[in-house]
């Protein structure tokens, strides 16, 4: 069975912060501290990047408003023998979900490790 690479979407929210660097530093320490209290610290976490659907212009993946922030996270992990892409990007949504609680999920990619 193949071997896979996921990468998911996440949305977090931050509050009660004054910039987007401290949004992102909040976030990513949020995550860690859920995914290590799994034992999951083998998934890989940063702030993501996104692209203006109008413009094509690279977007920071942070919004802030009155001292709250959605901050958009990826999470990558590395999922053994699954069936398909698609098996893949269920069993790692559902490892990870399990971990980060009601962060809404979404699967990006899925890469084939050879």
């Amino acid at each position: 069975m193949p071997n896979f690479t996921v990468l998911l979407e996440g949305a977090w929210l931050v509050r009660d912060v004054k910039t987007a660097d401290d949004a992102i530093g909040v976030a990513i320490s949020e995550a860690g501290k859920r995914l290590n209290q799994k034992k999951m610290d083998y998934v890989e976490v940063e702030v993501g990047d996104w692209d203006c659907p109008e413009c094509g212009e690279p977007l920071n993946g942070v919004f802030l408003v009155a001292g709250t922030a959605l901050v958009g996270l990826l999470f990558e992990i590395k999922i053994f023998n699954a069936e398909s892409e698609q098996h893949a990007g269920r069993i790692a949504k559902s490892m990870i979900g399990r971990a980060l609680g009601s962060i809404p999920l979404k699967v990006v990619e899925e890469t084939r490790i050879d």
